[in-house]
């Protein structure tokens, strides 16, 4: 069985771009640790292993970033009024009817800080595919709480 992780077509631009990125810098680090090689004893020669280190945290994070392209599925906007990943949702919560908007996304795009929120999170499963003006309850690990949505964008 294949898992594909759901992500908006902006979030598998940000990993293309970040890929880009870490390419570019490869030579670069290359370079560092061949340098370092050049010192000498290796067995003592911290600049080696640091340098060692960050080639091989380049590396690892590009293999991370590649196997997350591949088992991508992008998700485009849909057209019928309900919650779905890449739309905006503002948000009454709780009693303070506090309003607060997120994004729908992934979980590999998912900062609430900036405003984007993981469907597959508690708060993202409870308005999954609800309309404006519906009341749900969120069953969250510090608490159960409801939120209204009071728009979709």
């Amino acid at each position: 069985m294949t898992y594909y992780q759901k992500m908006t077509p902006e979030g598998y631009r940000k990993i293309k771009m970040e890929i880009a990125r870490l390419k570019k810098d490869r030579p670069r680090r290359i370079k560092i640790l061949q340098a370092a090689r050049a010192l000498g004893d290796l067995s003592e020669n911290t600049e080696y292993t640091e340098a060692k280190r960050e080639l091989g945290h380049l590396q690892s994070r590009l293999r991370y970033l590649n196997k997350q392209l591949n088992y991508a599925e992008i998700i485009k906007k849909t057209t019928d009024g309900k919650v779905d990943l890449g739309k905006i949702v503002t948000l009454e919560i709780g009693q303070e009817k506090e309003t607060e908007t997120y994004q729908i996304v992934g979980r590999m795009e998912a900062d609430v800080t900036k405003g984007k929120l993981a469907f597959d999170s508690p708060l993202g499963q409870a308005i999954m595919k609800k309309t404006v003006n519906t009341t749900v309850e969120v069953i969250a690990p510090a608490g159960n709480y409801q939120v209204t949505i009071k728009a979709i964008d």
